[in-house]
């Protein structure tokens, strides 16, 4: 295991020959408390990157951790300076962002062509989204901007639209070469349409708002909603989307959760409505991710078998931003959430108390105790776990006519005359041809194919 010197190393020092127990002390009515525990989590987070030293790429993190997963770091690291005010990692933040933008501002580098996919794109997206709307430190005009990047991942998957099988939507990779190209997963559907209810609250554009609708509309058409509001993985465009890989993923619910909360925020009377009774029925489904009823957060799918990948590990901090964004936007959800978030949070803390630190946060925190398992994702979950306690110290998202500063393009990623137009709204018909029934028979896909995590 890899030995880090965290918050309490001195404390610990001597320590060293019997496992420090020193552990993330957190009262979650004191904000002091959580920023320090906040800070002793990214601390541990950050331990593990090296792209800031000799030799290494910005904004990468090292193998075994994908390129996507960076962004979903800084995303997280610009809502801890939000939520805390400690700028220690601000300077890295937009140093890694802005090296990763690719030579065509749309977060499309070069390097990243053998395994890019539209959800590892959206992860950088959103965070340059996240910047903008927390008024993160502009980057130098000369340099893109956190807004224009947001449109440019927004403009270059709009095209992507596929309506040759499926009747529409996204497809997992980008590049036809790449294994998963055939698979229409939820967590890039979501990506898109999170960016694109977001980018429409920031501008008041209304095309943005015309996108999350249709999105919406094809993902639920096809199933990949549920009408009871679950969130399934994917499904493979070679069957034109007949058959669903039904295993669910906290990020799944969590990524539509906050767009629909952005829906439900701009919306008045009945459109209003609907949109709340869809933030309501993901909040509800999101009780699978919540262990045995006891309120604490867990990846269903993979830790009670001890199977979660590196990918799969780092999931929770995703639904836990995601929920502190639904507080924000919609808040009559805030007393259903937040009481779900401190139960979390507490639990996280009791997991930290790993590694020769005594502060290393481990996965399962319904256990009560550190599990043995360590990396960027468990600190990850633990830092947003922490940082999320804050909300009501946050205000909502900033906006083009609410201070937010960031200048944006609504042409960058295209020329300004392949700037995409929404295709027309899914009909019965539609479905029917893309072999949608409702009243048909989904069934779990057995194979290792199915298995594929974005």
């Amino acid at each position: 295991m890899k030995i880090r010197s965290g918050t309490s190393s001195a404390v610990c020092g001597a320590l060293l020959a019997a496992r420090c127990t020193s552990a993330i002390q957190l009262t979650i009515t004191d904000a002091n408390s959580i920023k320090t525990a906040a800070s002793t989590a990214a601390h541990g987070m950050m331990s593990y990157y090296k792209g800031n030293v000799t030799g290494g790429t910005p904004g990468l993190l090292p193998q075994p951790y994908y390129w996507w997963e960076g962004g979903a770091m800084w995303g997280s690291l610009i809502d801890y300076w939000s939520y805390t005010g400690d700028t220690t990692y601000n300077d890295i933040v937009s140093e890694s962002l802005l090296f990763q933008v690719g030579p065509d501002d749309d977060f499309m580098p070069p390097n990243q062509t053998k395994s890019l996919g539209n959800d590892d794109q959206a992860f950088w997206g959103m965070a340059a989204m996240t910047a903008a709307e927390a008024g993160f430190p502009n980057p130098p005009s000369d340099q893109p901007q956190w807004l224009a990047l947001a449109q440019a991942v927004f403009n270059t998957q709009a095209v992507r639209w596929d309506n040759s099988t499926c009747g529409g939507g996204l497809r997992w990779q980008i590049y036809s070469f790449n294994n998963g190209y055939n698979y229409k997963n939820s967590i890039s559907q979501g990506g898109f349409f999170n960016i694109a209810a977001r980018l429409g609250l920031y501008t008041k554009n209304e095309t943005y708002f015309d996108w999350a609708n249709q999105m919406w509309d094809w993902t639920n058409a096809i199933g990949l909603i549920s009408d009871s509001y679950q969130v399934f993985d994917g499904s493979d465009d070679t069957l034109n989307c007949t058959e669903l890989n039904h295993i669910q993923w906290s990020y799944n619910t969590g990524i539509f959760l906050s767009g629909a909360a952005v829906m439900y925020n701009v919306t008045t009377g009945a459109e209003q409505a609907k949109w709340k009774a869809r933030v309501q029925g993901l909040i509800t489904g999101a009780n699978a991710f919540f262990y045995q009823g006891q309120g604490i957060m867990y990846e269903v799918a993979c830790e009670p078998n001890n199977n979660c990948n590196t990918d799969q590990q780092s999931f929770k901090a995703y639904l836990l931003r995601w929920m502190t964004l639904t507080i924000k936007l919609a808040p009559w959800t805030h007393d259903i959430l937040l009481p779900l978030i401190q139960t979390t949070a507490t639990a996280a803390a009791k997991s930290c108390v790993g590694g020769s630190d005594g502060v290393t946060c481990g996965t399962k925190w319904y256990e009560g105790n550190w599990d043995g398992t360590y990396g960027v994702g468990q600190q990850m979950n633990a830092m947003e776990a922490f940082q999320s306690l804050l909300v009501d110290q946050v205000g909502p998202p900033l906006s083009n006519s609410t201070g937010g500063t960031s200048l944006g393009n609504p042409s960058a990623g295209t020329g300004p005359s392949t700037v995409a137009v929404p295709q027309s709204a899914i009909t019965t018909k539609d479905k029917a041809g893309a072999g949608i029934l409702t009243t048909l028979v989904l069934i779990t896909i057995l194979g290792g194919a199915w298995w594929m995590i974005a």
